[in-house]
């Protein structure tokens, strides 16, 4: 999106020999760069370790932003990280952003939604027997294409010094939106709602779908399932 707007965008990831963790990379990549957008992501949920990828690859990363110049970090967060100090991925994210907020950097944090493509996968680590266990928490989901056009608007303005909310049209219960995955796509599972199911269990209503100052985007989950019917069916484990 960047690039079509006639941006000099350069990925940096570990295949492109960036390791935030470590450092390595980082600051030859932010050379001459105006702006950095931060989507990196912890390839662990578990408390200690998230909490320890996402503050030291935050502190290298803005270290190097300091030394090249950088004016504006983006990151890249999600909706209830403040709000959940018992959840230990949440925990870490809240964490990130305040290594941001203490870096002095000028800044943009864009917090979003659970993306559409996290349902199925979601719905996957969920099934046992052929039942899809999911608690009723409400969700605001949103396409991450959508997403990625707010990150990029984002980029592109003055540093907002504080937090844009990001989230889908339509506010839905987990098990419902696997109802209606299952719906349009069929594949012999059904859904159970179970409370105390996976790592949305327990959480408040509202928590995860923002506040009144939230942007929406117009994107709807059945509209999507229908475009994408493809990635409506990838479940983890699966070839």
């Amino acid at each position: 999106m960047l690039r079509s707007s006639g941006r000099n965008a350069v990925s940096a990831a570990p295949v492109t020999g960036v390791d935030t963790l470590t450092g390595r990379g980082v600051a030859q990549i932010l050379k001459g760069a105006d702006v950095v957008v931060d989507a990196f992501s912890s390839p662990s949920f578990e408390a200690r370790a998230s909490l320890d990828f996402f503050t030291r690859s935050a502190r290298n990363l803005m270290a190097a932003a300091q030394r090249t110049g950088v004016q504006h970090y983006v990151m890249l967060s999600l909706i209830g990280v403040d709000q959940l100090p018992e959840n230990g991925y949440f925990r870490a994210k809240s964490a990130q952003e305040r290594v941001l907020r203490d870096s002095g950097l000028p800044y943009t944090i864009v917090r979003t939604a659970q993306f559409f493509e996290f349902i199925t996968p979601i719905m996957g680590l969920s099934t046992r027997e052929g039942r899809v266990h999911l608690p009723s928490t409400q969700l605001r989901p949103i396409a991450a294409v959508d997403v990625a056009a707010a990150v990029a608007t984002a980029a592109e303005e003055e540093p907002l010094y504080g937090v844009r909310q990001v989230a889908g049209p339509e506010i839905h219960r987990l098990n419902r939106l696997g109802e209606i995955t299952l719906a349009a796509r069929p594949d012999g599972r059904r859904v159970v709602t179970d409370e105390n199911a996976g790592l949305f269990a327990g959480i408040p209503d509202a928590v995860l779908t923002g506040d009144d100052t939230a942007t929406t985007a117009s994107t709807g989950y059945e509209d999507w399932l229908k475009r994408h019917p493809r990635k409506a069916m990838t479940r983890i484990g699966a070839p």
